[in-house]
């Protein structure tokens, strides 16, 4: 035999049942094959290396704080059994919140479970450059198991390493994902794997593919600090605790930027935490402040929007805009100028790459993502497209809220809307008036803020006309704090615009709230300005407004002539003008004014008179408080059972109504009723009710049921000694 036949022979040896071998050169396989390696030729194997097992996870913090229910709910995919495992698990989240982190800790803790490998490929889902090729990854895993040279074609390759895994246990973390598509040709496919996807997308095309999902959020606030503590030491957090936790919540509680921030803070060691946290409380200079060699916040959220289309970075850009952090389809469509499936369909678009969550309510920007857009919408902010996205939700609001007063209080609904942007019947429609109550409600906070924005940016108009329109909320709801502040600002708006209705009509609704906020003083001053300014115009209307007003800062302070006098001179200017509603009003705040001054038989005929026109108008609303008086009026005259009978109509009237405030006030006159008939427990029950709920509108009514409750805790004071013989 040659040599060379030598060799030929050696190279045809066979080998089975092979596992962890190499075998060179052409076979017969007459048995099992594992782990196959195959090389070119004699001279490679021989100086080919024994590959080691692949490790390939990333490294992690050793310890993550506050991923402890993350960590449970993956362990709970795998069950208990140590057999066969089929599980892919997509962990979804925003740009910084730790998936990779998460994912690749959880696998290698794994490890033991897991002899043969744990691969990993970074999928580059927002890269500069573009997503990674599937076939690039493929390529990876295949010569991390020996095989070389790799198959060129992308379906070749996936059915090789298919085969390759079928029998080997394995973990794969394919990071950064971007689509369904490059990630379905990387799935072993094996009963003894485990693979973890993590994107900013939500990938719900790999749930054909079985995989479960895992949204990663933000940490806790005590993680938060958790965390900075393990970057920058916890003596020096626990020192500045207050700081501290500014800093975290200035991050959004997203761990990449508390990272980023505990970088900042560690490289100035005698610079005390509140620089840091005064640096991300400006605005201007939020995400600036988290860029540490080059890995920034900013960078991350850059590279989740350059993978948006046209029209989704153009609505993305316009969101930045508003002034509140949630918002509602109706606004979104508003601001983009887009019919409701549109808007959807972008938003949509914005909650898979995370830039955007989906809430109760709406929708909602990560406070630094919140700075990212808003960096956006600078670039169209003084463009006409943004100066028109601005007059389209302005004019949303103003036209729904002023829809809902003409429902709610169409008496009031007296003074002109200046539009830049006709709204569509869409923002005019409400089904009833619980429906206008509850829209004005759930809306409160980001009426709030329309206000203030439209003043801030010089829409003193749309300023003043849409505090205005918010009567009824101020009305129904009573929330003290920001009736006095959006008529502050509706009366400089006013003033601001050359507006003198709209200025008497803050004045005179202001000085309400003013009242009711116990700032008599200066409700006072608004009322008399209001009556001054009404005489000078000719406006006997506005004059009984503010005659009322004054009434009521009267009864107040406790001189009920001046305040019944002034309520006697209103309801005569209104009945010489025809107001039949008005008069009712006047004649019902002067029966409360005769109740106040403990005459409740002089009561009961001018608040019956009252209800009756009040109930013909219809005005539910204030008939409703004409039942409240009387019950009061029965009260004072031992009636009970009466005024219990009021008290209860009233009360479904006022819950049925959504008006907060009263129905507060109700349950405090069932205590009082209560307290009336000796039943204190009773009493104490119907006054921690009425708390409650003033405690809810931040009511200053709060302080006095406060003091009636430690009234009715008290323990009896010792008896009177007996009287001398």
């Amino acid at each position: 035999m040659s040599s060379a036949d030598g060799a030929r022979e050696q190279r045809f040896e066979t080998r089975n049942s092979l596992s962890g071998g190499r075998i060179e050169g052409s076979v017969i396989q007459a048995g099992e094959i594992r782990h196959l390696t195959v090389y070119g030729g004699p001279a490679e194997a021989s100086a080919a290396p024994v590959l080691p097992v692949p490790r390939q996870l990333p490294p992690t913090p050793r310890r993550l704080i506050g991923r402890d229910a993350d960590f449970a709910a993956l362990d709970s995919e795998l069950g208990d059994s140590p057999g066969a495992v089929d599980v892919t698990v997509v962990v979804t989240g925003p740009a910084g919140v730790g998936k990779t982190a998460l994912a690749a800790q959880w696998l290698r803790r794994l490890a033991g479970r897991f002899p043969d490998g744990q691969l990993y490929a970074d999928l580059r889902g927002h890269a500069p450059g573009g997503p990674a090729d599937p076939a690039e990854a493929l390529g990876g895993f295949l010569r991390a198991f020996g095989i070389a040279p790799v198959p060129s074609s992308l379906a070749e390759g996936a059915a090789l390493w298919r085969s390759l895994a079928a029998e080997r246990r394995i973990t794969v973390l394919l990071d950064n994902a971007s689509t369904a598509a490059q990630v379905r040709p990387l799935l072993p496919g094996s009963e003894h794997a485990v693979v973890v996807v993590t994107s900013r997308r939500r990938l719900t095309g790999l749930g054909i593919d079985g995989a479960v999902f895992r949204p990663v959020g933000l940490l806790s606030d005590d993680a938060s600090v958790q965390l900075l503590a393990q970057r920058v030491g916890a003596e020096r957090v626990a020192r500045e605790r207050t700081a501290a936790v500014q800093v975290v919540e200035r991050c959004g509680r997203l761990p990449l930027a508390v990272c980023l921030a505990a970088a900042r803070i560690a490289a100035r060691p005698v610079q005390p935490l509140a620089a840091t946290a005064e640096a991300l409380g400006q605005e201007s200079q939020g995400l600036a402040a988290l860029d540490v060699e080059g890995e920034a916040v900013q960078h991350a959220l850059d590279a989740s929007f350059e993978v948006l289309g046209t029209d989704t970075v153009r609505l993305y850009g316009l969101l930045g805009l508003l002034p509140f952090p949630v918002f509602t389809l109706d606004v979104a469509c508003a601001v983009g100028g887009l019919a409701p499936d549109e808007a959807d369909r972008l938003l949509d678009g914005l909650i898979d790459v995370h830039l955007l969550e989906e809430v109760e309510g709406g929708f909602r920007f990560h406070d630094l993502v919140k700075l990212h857009a808003r960096a956006r919408a600078e670039a169209v902010r003084d463009l006409p497209e943004g100066r028109s996205a601005v007059d389209r939700v302005l004019d949303w609001y103003l036209a729904r809220t002023t829809a809902a007063e003409a429902l709610l209080s169409p008496s009031h609904r007296t003074l002109r809307r200046d539009y830049a942007v006709e709204p569509g019947p869409r923002a005019r429609e409400f089904a009833d008036e619980a429906a206008a109550v509850g829209w004005l409600d759930t809306e409160t906070g980001r009426l709030a803020d329309t206000v203030r924005w439209a003043a801030a940016i010089g829409r003193a108009a749309a300023a003043w006309q849409l505090v205005d329109a918010m009567w009824p909320l101020f009305l129904r709801l009573r929330p003290a704090r920001l009736w006095v502040e959006a008529h502050r600002i509706g009366r400089e708006a006013a003033r601001a615009a050359g507006d003198r209705e709209g200025e008497l009509r803050m004045l005179t609704s202001g000085g309400n709230g003013l009242r009711n906020a116990a700032e008599g003083e200066e409700a006072s001053e608004w009322f008399t300005a209001a009556l001054r300014l009404a005489r000078e115009v000719g406006e006997p209307l506005v004059e009984a407004d503010a005659l009322y007003g004054l009434s009521q800062t009267h009864r107040t302070a406790g001189r009920l002539t001046e305040a019944a006098d002034c309520l006697r001179e209103v309801a005569a200017l209104r009945e010489a003008r025809g107001y039949a509603r008005g008069t009712a009003l006047a004649r019902l705040a002067l029966g409360e004014v005769l109740l106040a001054a403990g005459r409740p038989a002089e009561t009961l005929p001018v608040v019956l008179d009252a209800h009756r026109a009040l109930v013909a108008v219809p005005d539910p609303y204030e008939a409703a408080r004409a039942l409240a008086f009387l019950g009061q009026a029965h009260v004072a005259l031992g009636a009970y059972d009466r005024a219990r009978h009021c008290y209860a109509e009233a009360l479904a009237e006022f819950r049925e109504g959504r008006a907060r405030h009263w129905e507060a006030r109700v349950l405090e006159l069932f205590g009082d009723l209560a307290r009336a008939r000796g039943d204190l427990v009773e009493a104490a029950a119907r006054y921690g009710e009425s708390l409650a709920r003033y405690q809810h509108l931040a009511a200053p009514d709060a302080a006095r049921l406060e003091t009636a409750l430690a009234v009715l805790a008290a323990p009896p004071g010792p008896p009177p000694p007996p009287a001398a013989d």
